[in-house]
């Protein structure tokens, strides 16, 4: 692939489609390619996170221990950011991630992100409108959720 594919899969993660040309090649140019076999991990649950990943092809599989047995808890593929909180704040990964098939991936480095943050105030702005979107939608996501457990937890009350 090359910096222009790089930039178009970069542009059509919704954290980073409304970023501007020049701030799409800086983050493409300073991306590391990594491409893993089917079987390969990624990251592990509970280790530090100082960067996220685009997924350019392949699948990724998260899962977690539980009762000593992986549960799956999601699969992701070309396009999907993983670890999106680990570029604007220190963090541990909340999930093991391991290739379903062989997949290619591009690595954004944290400190990159929070250092265009604080050289370009504008972009900024941009995410931050971002993250307030995805986090309402989550948050609604999480209120549903909890009136389902409630009717759950009193069948009679609905």
């Amino acid at each position: 692939m090359t910096l222009a594919d790089d930039i178009a899969l970069i542009m059509r993660v919704p954290l980073f489609s409304d970023l501007s040309g020049d701030h799409l090649r800086l983050l493409a140019f300073s991306a590391v390619r990594l491409e893993l076999p089917a079987g390969q991990v990624l990251f592990r649950a509970d280790t530090k996170a100082a960067s996220a990943f685009v997924i350019m092809k392949g699948e990724i599989a998260f899962t977690r221990e539980r009762d000593e047995k992986q549960e799956e808890l999601g699969r992701y593929g070309a396009g999907a950011l993983l670890g999106e909180t680990a570029l604007f704040t220190e963090t541990l990964r909340p999930a093991t991630a391991t290739a379903v098939v062989e997949t290619e991936v591009i690595e954004i480095d944290g400190s990159l992100i929070r250092r265009m943050l604080s050289e370009y105030p504008e972009l900024a702005v941009k995410l931050y409108a971002k993250l307030r979107e995805r986090f309402g939608w989550t948050l609604a996501e999480l209120g549903a959720v909890g009136a389902k457990l409630e009717i759950l937890r009193y069948p009679g009350a609905s």
